[in-house]
């Protein structure tokens, strides 16, 4: 999904009664609990006036870790769906491949997936890889017409994309078919599936035990929460297909933290690479390559992505260093007071005063 853009700011907040846990740890052995931050009395707000069922976020810095949740359901080590946090891990293989020789990022979509992108006036001749991966392609949005809830192959998705006109080419516009289009180009390539070469590529290597790519599976991995829409019903068995390569991701609070410090920190990617990826002139500042950049009140820049799929709402930021990262999630795919994201993110990020 789109990135959501700081908004006004809000009133100062009461505090409400909400059930609220905390902990504190680090590899480098026990040590007193300081007292709870600031991030942490922000996050019983989106339950309280964000509707949310429940809430949680994991906090890494360094070695350290917190952990703090909201309402009940939920476990630190709970497996749920990340949606468009997929487009991280899937720019990340891409981007590999570039850097292997293997494809080229300026090259025509054309090249790889020769005659699929053709009616309406889209034309995958005149596409790059580098469009896709910036949103900036025009490619109609195949999940506008779907709503999200209904699956579908990537070939379907793509065909559904095709039968609407473009938008402007080289303007900024989301769309999940990019990205789904960008799985077909991993598996021409490679002989492999995206999710084959993820996990090979990225999975293993860093140890994300808790993160897989479900294909067509509708149920979570144990231990899992349930997952709720917006009007209250258990979604928490989906089937995956209805976001694909754009979406279908399953994890855990600490494997994200550990995958996107890992990725910030330059362990996925070589340097000229991963300041290709952060690079957002191609999209007029709004987006890189599966990454996008949040400018906080007090002038500090996150990077990082969110997520949301029916059931769940995503959303992991990161210093530019990846040395500090947070990740938060909800149980239901919308947050009443949008407001609350990038307050949350300010209260984790913002050097506090006393």
């Amino acid at each position: 999904m789109p990135p959501l853009r700081p908004l006004r700011r809000l009133r100062p907040f009461l505090v409400v009664p909400v059930s609220l846990a905390l902990l504190w740890s680090a590899s480098t052995g026990s040590r007193a609990a300081p007292p709870a931050p600031a991030p942490d009395t922000v996050l019983p707000l989106l339950v309280s006036r964000g509707g949310a069922p429940a809430a949680a976020l994991l906090a890494r810095e360094g070695t350290a870790t917190r952990f703090a949740r909201a309402g009940d359901g939920m476990s630190r080590a709970d497996h749920f769906r990340a949606g468009s946090v997929t487009k991280t891990f899937l720019a990340t293989v891409v981007l590999q491949l570039a850097d292997e020789k293997r494809l080229s990022l300026s090259a025509p979509v054309e090249r790889y997936l020769p005659g699929l992108v053709r009616g309406a006036g889209n034309d995958g001749r005149a596409l790059t890889l580098r469009a896709l991966l910036t949103h900036t392609s025009g490619l109609y949005d195949f999940t506008a017409d779907t709503g999200g809830t209904v699956p579908v192959s990537p070939l379907q998705a793509v065909r559904l994309a095709l039968t609407h006109p473009p938008a402007d080419r080289g303007r900024y516009s989301y769309s999940n078919t990019n990205y789904v289009l960008l799985g077909l180009v991993v598996e021409q390539v490679t002989g492999r599936s995206f999710a084959t070469e993820a996990e090979r590529r990225i999975l293993a290597p860093l140890r994300l035990t808790g993160t897989s790519f479900p294909g067509s599976r509708t149920t979570l991995p144990f231990p899992h929460g349930r997952a709720y829409a917006a009007d209250g019903s258990d979604v928490t068995d989906l089937d995956p297909r209805v976001a694909g390569a754009a979406g279908e991701l399953v994890t855990t609070l600490a494997d994200l933290d550990r995958f996107y410090a890992a990725l910030l920190g330059g362990e996925l990617l070589p340097p000229r690479r991963l300041r290709e990826m952060l690079d957002t002139r191609t999209a007029h500042g709004s987006y890189g390559m599966g990454l996008f950049p949040l400018k906080l009140p007090c002038g500090i820049t996150v990077w990082g992505h969110n997520g949301r799929i029916t059931g769940s709402y995503v959303r992991t930021a990161a210093t530019v260093d990846g040395r500090r990262v947070l990740t938060f999630r909800v149980n239901t795919d919308t947050v009443a007071d949008p407001g609350l994201e990038p307050r949350l993110l300010t209260a984790e990020f913002c050097p506090r005063t006393s």
